[in-house]
C-alpha cells in the first residue's frame, strides 16, 4: 500500500521530493502516515476533503484484498 500511496500523493503535488510515506503494521491492519510540503496539504485534501476520501477509498479496496484495513493518517 505505501508504493501505492507514494505514487498518488507525488503525482497531485508540486513537491514530490517532500512526500513522505510511513506504514505502521497492526493485526490486520496498516496505518499510513503521509507527510507533504505545508502548501501541498490542500491539494492532497481537495475541495471539502473530496481528494483524501477519494484517496482513502482507493487504499480500502486494496487493502480489502489482502483482507487489512488501511487507515491514512495526514501528518501536518
Amino acid at each position: 500500500m505505501k508504493p501505492l500511496l507514494e505514487l498518488i500523493a507525488r503525482s497531485l503535488v508540486d513537491q514530490p521530493e517532500q512526500v513522505d510515506v510511513s506504514a505502521i503494521e497492526i493485526d490486520q491492519s496498516t496505518r499510513l502516515e503521509l507527510r507533504v510540503a505545508a502548501e501541498d496539504l490542500g491539494k492532497i485534501i481537495g475541495k471539502q476533503g473530496r481528494t483524501v476520501r477519494a484517496i482513502r477509498t482507493l487504499l480500502g479496496a486494496a487493502g480489502a484484498k489482502q483482507q487489512k484495513r488501511i487507515v491514512l493518517e495526514i501528518i501536518e
